[in-house]
């Protein structure tokens, strides 16, 4: 049960990136926009923490 709700906290928290990188990375091509949510998704904890530490002001 506390794998499932770990599961799931990752799952919304990766949504969350994924909705801030389509609607507020304006200047960021197609491409990258996807490649950066397969890579949310696929990597869900690691991802996001790669995503809110590093790439999150860089892009």
């Amino acid at each position: 049960m506390i794998s499932f709700i770990i599961w799931l906290a990752g799952l919304i928290c990766c949504i969350w990136c994924i909705k801030d990188v389509w609607t507020n990375k304006a200047g960021l091509d197609t491409v990258v926009k996807v490649l950066l949510t397969i890579g949310l998704l696929a990597f869900s904890w690691i991802g996001l923490a790669v995503y809110y530490f590093i790439l999150k002001d860089r892009l």
